[in-house]
């Protein structure tokens, strides 16, 4: 993988065709990540996939992590590897929970580092499995890379399921390894723990 200097190469080069596109880099523990402004996410994915000298042609990953109670809470992951040279770079997009805006001022360090602002919980929410969600919890938005790396088809189906991130402009965006009526997001830090089963065709009739 590039390192620290290289990382910041590669930044500046991206600079020059996509103004404003990296907000920032880390070199932590072997892993150079670029933090990208959401709204470019996908020019910078083309960029470190097309430009001469890059070729990170390989979506080997994309996964969510959820910062709560840091704000932007939600981190999208993009692992991509150039397999000639065995090398590996992370794109981070950071989003904001629109659901959490009427709720008060977060507090935290967020996670690019720095503070942020004062925390008031929410409540747990149970957005209906929509993808536009209730009305009364926006999900967070972000373009799908799908046209540019098959393989995150099933990658950002299984984000939205757990996060409910939507992934704009994905071919079918619904969930994937929950039932289709299931109402919530049960890998956010706010998901209650425990409950009931979850119910599939094979065992609804036994657990009623």
């Amino acid at each position: 993988m590039p390192d620290a200097p290289g990382l910041e190469l590669i930044r500046g080069e991206i600079e020059q065709n996509h103004p404003g596109a990296v907000l920032d880099t880390s070199f932590d523990r072997g892993q150079a990540a670029l933090v990208v402004d959401p709204e470019q996410v996908l020019g910078v994915l083309g960029w470190l996939r097309d430009a001469p000298g890059q070729g990170y042609r390989f979506l080997s990953s994309l996964h969510v992590a959820d910062y709560l109670p840091a704000e932007p809470r939600f981190g999208v992951h993009y692992e991509l590897l150039n397999r000639d040279r065995v090398e590996r770079v992370r794109v981070k997009a950071l989003l904001r929970d629109p659901g959490a805006l009427a709720a008060g001022p977060v507090t935290g360090e967020g996670p690019a580092g720095g503070a942020a602002a004062p925390f008031s919980a929410p409540p747990p929410r149970h957005p209906r499995s929509s993808v536009e969600g209730a009305a009364d919890d926006p999900l967070p938005v972000i373009d799908s890379c799908v046209e540019l790396f098959p393989t995150a088809e099933f990658q950002e189906r299984e984000a939205y399921d757990f996060f409910g991130i939507v992934f704009r402009g994905h071919p079918d965006l619904t969930r994937i390894l929950l039932p289709d009526d299931y109402v919530g997001w049960p890998q956010r830090r706010d998901f209650p723990v425990g409950g009931e089963p979850v119910l599939f065709t094979y065992n609804e009739h036994d657990r009623g």
